[in-house]
């Protein structure tokens, strides 16, 4: 059984992602297996605002060097941005951040 924080890594904090803060639109890391309805109600749980529409994308790794041969890939993850309702409170955590 995932928790809310399972769902719900981390906040991502980017020039964009902030402009977008203002219309009450907030972006954030979330589990790859996670869908929607799960993220839409990990949030409300979470900040206590309540949530109108969820996007979401998957975002590829990249393939780094590490050396004169050997190359990789950073891991692979899917971003959610998270639009909330006109009445609904601001997520103070971001809130200094603009």
């Amino acid at each position: 059984m995932k928790t809310i924080y399972d769902i719900v890594k981390r906040p991502i904090i980017t020039e964009q992602s902030m402009s977008e803060a203002a219309n009450k639109r907030y972006t954030f890391e979330v589990a790859k297996s996670a869908n929607k309805i799960e993220i839409a109600k990990a949030v409300e749980e979470i900040f206590g605002v309540k949530v109108v529409k969820v996007n979401t994308l998957n975002v590829r790794g990249k393939t780094k060097r590490t050396g004169r041969y050997p190359a990789g890939r950073t891991a692979s993850w899917k971003k959610a941005m998270v639009t909330l309702t006109e009445d609904s409170k601001t997520i103070e955590f971001f809130e200094g951040m603009v």
